[in-house]
């Protein structure tokens, strides 16, 4: 284990590696298809990472059944988090029964809990300002291409709580997130209403003082 360490270990937590806890995958497929396909199945890239979760199927790319299957290797299932390789590096994302089964690509890697009750408190973890910082220290390339193996992020050094404590810690944290989540989608509904409202005010179909929502 790397001798740096991330911030103090508190009193009766304990400091593992997260390769002695996960399983890490990386060199996922590196597909570049862009038309949709019917039944394929969604490839996730770090441009589909938002906010510790992975966006709307809408939006990503993805691969036909039968490459997929040849490809199942790479799937995620859910309470795997997936970690960005390279680019911004060490970005996170926690998938769920909804993406379960789906594909990762080669920019991104698999991290998986020895004991999936870990899983929230790993996820809170990673995506700590600490970690990234560790990690984009030790990121090799240049501006804009850099990387991170597969032997970085196995090294990183984990600070543990017990069990039950992990639980609440990640309860809390993931409770947070899910607030946000619900936060950007009422964001993202009232700029839809406000285009519906802009194209009806602009095309004199609606008077202004009846705009009001």
């Amino acid at each position: 284990m790397s001798q740096e360490t991330i911030g103090a270990l508190p009193h009766g937590w304990r400091r593992v590696t997260l390769g002695d806890i996960c399983e890490i995958q990386g060199g996922g497929p590196a597909v570049r298809r862009t038309e949709r396909i019917e039944g394929e199945v969604p490839l996730i890239r770090p441009a589909d990472l938002r906010n510790r979760r992975i966006a709307d199927r809408s939006d990503m790319v993805g691969v036909d059944p039968r490459t997929a299957r040849d490809l199942s290797k790479y799937q995620v299932h859910t309470d795997d988090i997936l970690v960005t390789r390279t680019g911004a590096v060490g970005r996170v994302a926690l998938v769920t029964v909804q993406e379960s089964g789906w594909l990762y690509n080669t920019h991104l890697f698999r991290v998986r809990a020895y004991d999936p009750a870990q899983a929230l408190y790993l996820l809170a973890y990673l995506s700590r300002r600490g970690v990234g910082e560790w990690l984009e220290r030790r990121a090799a390339g240049t501006t804009g291409m850099r990387s991170i193996t597969v032997r970085t992020l196995h090294d990183l050094p984990v600070s543990l709580p017990a069990l039950d404590q992990q639980r609440e810690i990640g309860a809390a944290l993931h409770a947070i997130d899910e607030k946000i989540r619900a936060h950007e989608e009422i964001i993202r509904a009232t700029a839809d209403l406000r285009e519906v409202f802009s194209d009806l005010l602009m095309s004199g179909d609606l008077s202004a003082g009846s705009s009001a929502p």
